[in-house]
């Protein structure tokens, strides 16, 4: 009878061979590949999507640039309007008479700016614009009572200024019909002031 004894080194070795190419036919055949290829490439678009875009410094820089160029140009043509134009200013008179609270001054003064503007922005446009382009400076003065008011109105017409008077509704706390404050201009510094400079400000 013969003896069972131990497989010999190298039939073991051969068989150990056998099974790694077994097992790599097996992991490399395309049902169990191509899956893997696939999970791995959709990881990585979602670890791509997870990251906040980098902008880089000189698009930045570009469009930084461009709106500086952009405001500078802006302030090239105001400053060029302004250059070819006399600096105008409207100024608006309150009476004193009325004893009106702050509150009632400032809707009143609101008034008188945006009523004269009104009348302006179909028949003198370019007044308008010259005006805006300046800042559209507005001073606040007073005048004693209604007969001052007049002579401040008749002087500025006089002399080709644009005016508005506010009369009040009587809502509140002057009566219906009151004459409150006086809009004049815009017009230029010089013309302005000849009739409304030796008022006092509010």
């Amino acid at each position: 009878m013969g003896s069972f004894g131990n497989p010999s080194p190298s039939s073991k070795k051969q068989q150990q061979q056998k099974q790694e190419r077994e097992w790599f036919a097996v992991s490399f055949k395309p049902e169990n590949f191509i899956p893997g290829l696939v999970i791995g490439f959709i990881l990585g678009m979602f670890l791509d999507l997870s990251k906040p875009p980098k902008r880089s410094s000189s698009s930045t820089t570009t469009s930084t640039n461009t709106s500086n160029r952009l405001l500078g140009k802006h302030q090239q043509q105001r400053m060029a309007a302004l250059d070819s134009y006399e600096e105008l200013k409207m100024v608006l008179v309150v009476r004193q008479d009325l004893k009106m609270g702050a509150g009632k001054i400032a809707s009143q003064c609101a008034h008188a700016a945006t009523g004269l503007y009104s009348e302006l922005v179909h028949s003198q446009r370019s007044l308008l614009r010259q005006w805006e382009l300046c800042g559209q400076p507005k001073i606040v003065v007073t005048c004693k009572n209604q007969q001052e008011m007049n002579k401040l109105k008749e002087a500025a017409e006089g002399i080709g200024l644009p005016t508005f008077v506010v009369a009040d509704a009587g809502r509140t706390q002057v009566s219906a019909g009151s004459k409150t404050v006086l809009a004049v201009g815009p017009g230029s510094k010089a013309s302005v002031d000849s009739v409304t400079g030796k008022q006092r400000l509010l």
